[in-house]
C-alpha cells in the first residue's frame, strides 16, 4: 500500500490548532489565577499537540517527496529546519544576555549558560533532566530556557525519523503502517511504565513522546495513501468538535500532578487527531480555527513559544509583576509585539528561498559561535561574579557531592543525619572535622523513622523504606557516635508548604494530599492518624539513637524566608548605583510567624528528655537579633541563605559553630 497522493497545500485549521497549543502554554507558564484558582493548570499538553502537528507535517513532506521523485535529500529537508528553528532561537538567546548578565546571580548565570549549550546542539531535555530539573517545580519557572526542552526532543526526532522512515520505504514499503503503528504502541506503553517508575526520563526524553508524533506520522500515512482524509458527512461534523471537547478538557482540567506523558495524554492526543483528520471547510471547528485571529496566532507561534518563557523568567527573577495584574498584562503585551515583529524581521526572511542559504549559515554560525564563546567564558569564570556588589560575590552552596568527608580512624565519629537542610551543614561541618581531626559520616533521609513509607501520588517509595532501615542498621553496628540530626521539620511534620504572611506564599508542585508519610502497617489513615503516628515514630528513633548508646545534637528548625532570598536582595539593590557603594536592604520575616508555625516542633522535640540529647537553635542566630521580633535573611556582608529556606554557606557556618561548641565541650545535658 502507499501511492495515491493529493494532498492539500495549506490548511489554515493546523494553524489555527497550533494557536490553541501556544495559548495553552502560555496561560499555563504565566500562572494565572482566577479567584485565586490556577484556572489553566493542564496548559502543558500544548507541547504535545505541538507534537502530533509536527509528527503529521514532517512525515507529509518526507513520504510526499519520496513517492514523487523515489528519493530524499536530507540536506534539502535540515537546511529547511535549520532555516525554520534557529534564527528564532539564536535571536531569543542573544536578547537573553544582557538581562542575565544584570540579574541572574553566579550559579544561575553559569546553569543559563550550559542551558544555552545544550539548547543550541538540541540536548536540553537531558541537561534538565541530569540536573534534576522537574517541570513544573517553583524553581523552573526562573530558568529562562527550560522550555527548549521540547524543541530538543522535536530535532532528535527530525534526526531519527527520516532515516528510519527512508529506510522503511526503500526496503520494507509493504509493512511500513505496521511498523508506524507498532512504534506508537511501544513508545505509549514506555510512556506510561516510565512516568510511574522514573517521571523525569518520561517527561524529557523522546521514547515515551515518539508515540505522539507518530500519531501524526499515521495520520499522514494514510491521508497519502488514501489520497483523501475522511468523507463521511456525519462524522466530519460531529468528531472534530468531540477533538475540540477533549483538548479543551485536558487544559482545564489536567494538572502537573498527574501520570504525564501515559494514557492520560491520549485524550488531548485523540483530540488533535480527530481534528487532523475529520476537519473540513464546511464544520464549525475549522471555521473557527481558520478565523484570522486563530491562524494569525499559530503563524507567530514559534516566535511566541520562544519569547514566552524568558521574559516570564526574567519578570520573575526580577520581582517585575509584583502580584500586579497591569504588570502581567503589560507582559503578555511585550511577547505579542516581540513576537509579531521576530515573524516578519526574522522568521520570514530566514525562510525565505530567494536568500541566499551561504549568506544565512554565514549569520548563523557567527551568532553560534558567539554564543557558544560568551557561555563557555562564563561557566570558566564561575559565573563572572565581579559584575555584581560585593555581597554576591561569596559563593553560597556547595553541592553534597562535591564534598569528600574528612575521615579520621582515630578521631570521634560525627554523623550528620537528614534531608537537605542537614546537607547545607555539611561543607562548613566538615570544614571544622578536618580542623579537629575528627570523622564525619552522613547518613540522607527524608526523615529517619521506622516501618514508615513515603506515598507520593498514591506511590510507596521502596527507597525511602530501605534507606531508613540501613540507618538503622549503621546506628547499631557502630558505637560511641555523635548523631547530628537536622530537617526541615515543617515540611515534614505540619505538611504544609510556608506562608510568611506579607506576600510570599510557597508554591510547590505536590500538595499535602500528594505526598505523605504513612505506617507500613496502617493504609488509608486520615490525615489527624498521620500526624499522631508521625509524632510517635519521630520519639521512636530518636530514642533509639540513644539507646544504642549514641549522643545526639538536635538542630531545631531554621527561620524560613518565603521569598528567594538571593535573588530578592539582587531586584532590591539599586543597580544605577556603583557595585561598591551600592546599599544593601536587611531582609527579613517575622518572628511570630517562625513561633507559630514551629510551635508543634518544639513540642515535640522539647518532649525528649534524655542526659545525651543537647540541642541547637538556628533561629537565635537569625530572629530578634539586628530587627527586633523578625528573622533577618542577611546582613550587610553576608546573604545567610542560597534560596528560601535552605542556609547558605555562612549562615551554615554560623550554626555549625553553635554544633562544635557541643561537641568540643561533650555538653549534653
Amino acid at each position: 500500500m502507499l501511492p495515491s497522493i493529493i494532498m492539500t497545500k495549506y490548511r489554515s485549521e493546523i494553524d489555527g490548532l497550533r494557536a490553541i497549543a501556544v495559548g495553552a502554554v502560555i496561560l499555563y507558564h504565566s500562572k494565572i489565577k482566577l479567584f485565586g484558582v490556577e484556572t489553566f493548570k493542564g496548559g502543558f499538553i500544548g507541547v504535545d499537540i505541538f507534537f502530533v502537528i509536527s509528527g503529521y507535517l514532517i512525515t507529509s513532506i518526507i513520504l510526499k517527496e519520496l513517492i514523487t521523485t523515489g528519493s530524499f535529500s536530507f540536506k534539502y529537508f535540515y537546511e529547511r529546519r535549520a532555516r525554520r528553528i534557529l534564527p528564532m532561537l539564536i535571536i531569543v538567546m542573544l536578547a537573553s544576555l544582557p538581562l542575565a548578565w544584570d540579574y541572574l546571580l553566579p550559579e544561575n548565570f553559569i546553569d543559563f549558560s550550559k542551558s544555552i549549550l545544550s539548547s543550541l546542539g538540541f540536548g536540553s531535555n537531558f541537561y534538565f533532566h541530569y540536573t534534576g530539573q522537574i517541570y513544573g517545580a517553583e524553581d523552573g519557572i526562573f530558568k529562562p530556557f527550560l522550555h527548549t526542552w521540547s524543541l530538543s526532543v522535536e530535532e532528535q526526532f527530525y534526526i531519527i525519523f527520516p532515516i528510519i522512515l527512508l529506510i522503511t520505504f526503500k526496503y520494507f514499503k509493504e509493512y511500513l503502517i505496521h511498523i508506524l503503528i507498532l512504534g506508537f504502541i511501544i513508545s505509549l506503553g514506555l510512556a506510561e511504565w516510565t512516568s510511574r517508575n522514573y517521571s523525569s526520563v518520561s517527561f524529557y526524553f523522546i521514547h515515551s513522546r515518539m508515540w505522539e508524533l507518530l500519531a501524526g506520522s499515521i495520520l499522514a500515512y494514510f491521508e497519502i495513501s488514501r489520497g483523501q482524509r475522511s468523507q463521511n458527512k456525519k462524522l466530519n461534523t460531529i468528531l472534530p468538535l468531540i477533538g475540540l471537547v477533549l483538548i479543551g478538557y485536558s487544559i482545564l482540567f489536567f494538572d502537573d500532578k498527574m501520570i504525564h506523558p501515559s494514557f492520560n495524554t491520549l485524550s488531548p492526543v485523540i483530540g488533535v487527531c480527530l481534528i487532523v483528520w475529520f476537519s473540513n471547510k464546511d464544520e464549525i471547528v475549522t471555521k473557527i480555527l481558520s478565523t484570522k485571529l486563530f491562524v494569525g496566532i499559530g503563524l507567530i507561534s514559534y516566535s511566541l513559544y520562544l519569547w514566552h518563557y524568558p521574559i516570564f523568567a526574567f519578570a520573575r527573577v526580577t520581582e517585575f509583576f509584583g502580584n500586579n495584574l497591569i504588570k502581567e498584562l503589560l507582559s503578555g503585551m511585550v511577547i505579542l509585539f516581540l513576537s509579531i515583529t521576530s515573524f516578519y524581521l526574522i522568521e520570514k526572511p530566514f525562510r525565505n528561498k530567494k536568500n541566499s542559504i551561504f549568506k544565512i549559515n554565514f549569520a548563523l554560525m557567527g551568532s553560534a559561535t558567539f554564543l557558544i564563546v560568551f557561555c563557555v567564558y562564563v561557566i570558566g569564570k564561575d559565573g563572572i561574579s565581579n559584575r555584581l556588589p560585593k555581597i554576591f560575590q561569596e559563593k553560597l552552596k556547595i553541592e553534597e557531592e562535591n564534598i569528600n568527608l574528612y575521615q579520621n580512624d582515630d578521631g570521634q565519629r560525627i554523623v550528620l543525619l537528614g534531608d537537605s537542610h542537614a546537607g547545607a551543614l555539611l561543607y562548613s561541618l566538615n570544614e571544622e572535622i578536618k580542623k579537629n581531626k575528627l570523622n564525619l559520616n552522613r547518613l540522607t533521609t527524608r526523615i529517619y523513622l521506622k516501618d514508615f513509607d513515603f506515598i507520593v501520588k498514591g506511590q510507596g517509595s521502596p527507597k525511602f523504606i530501605e534507606n531508613n532501615y540501613k540507618i538503622d542498621k549503621f546506628l547499631k553496628e557502630n558505637s560511641n557516635l555523635i548523631v547530628v540530626y537536622h530537617l526541615r521539620w515543617s515540611i515534614k511534620i505540619l505538611n504544609t508548604w510556608f506562608d510568611n504572611q506579607e506576600g510570599y506564599k510557597e508554591e510547590n508542585i505536590l500538595t499535602i494530599s500528594d505526598a505523605y508519610f504513612e505506617p507500613l502497617t496502617i493504609k488509608n489513615s486520615t490525615k489527624d492518624d498521620r500526624n499522631r503516628y508521625l509524632r510517635e515514630g519521630i520519639i521512636s528513633r530518636i530514642n533509639y539513637i540513644i539507646n544504642n548508646g549514641h549522643k545526639l545534637i538536635l538542630v531545631y528548625p531554621v527561620p524560613e524566608m518565603g521569598f528567594d532570598v538571593p535573588k530578592h536582595l539582587l531586584s532590591s539593590i539599586d543597580k544605577s548605583l556603583d557595585n561598591n557603594i551600592a546599599t544593601v536592604p536587611l531582609l527579613s520575616t517575622s518572628y511570630n510567624v517562625y513561633k507559630k508555625r514551629n510551635k508543634k516542633i518544639f513540642d515535640i522535640l522539647d518532649s525528649i528528655d534524655h542526659s545525651n540529647i543537647s540541642r541547637v537553635f538556628p533561629h537565635k542566630l537569625f530572629c530578634n537579633t539586628r530587627i527586633e521580633n523578625r528573622c533577618i535573611a542577611n546582613n550587610e556582608d553576608y546573604i545567610f541563605y542560597f534560596d528560601d529556606d535552605h542556609v547558605s554557606l555562612k549562615g551554615s557556618k554560623m550554626i555549625v559553630d553553635q554544633i562544635m561548641k557541643k561537641i568540643k565541650r561533650n555538653n549534653f545535658k
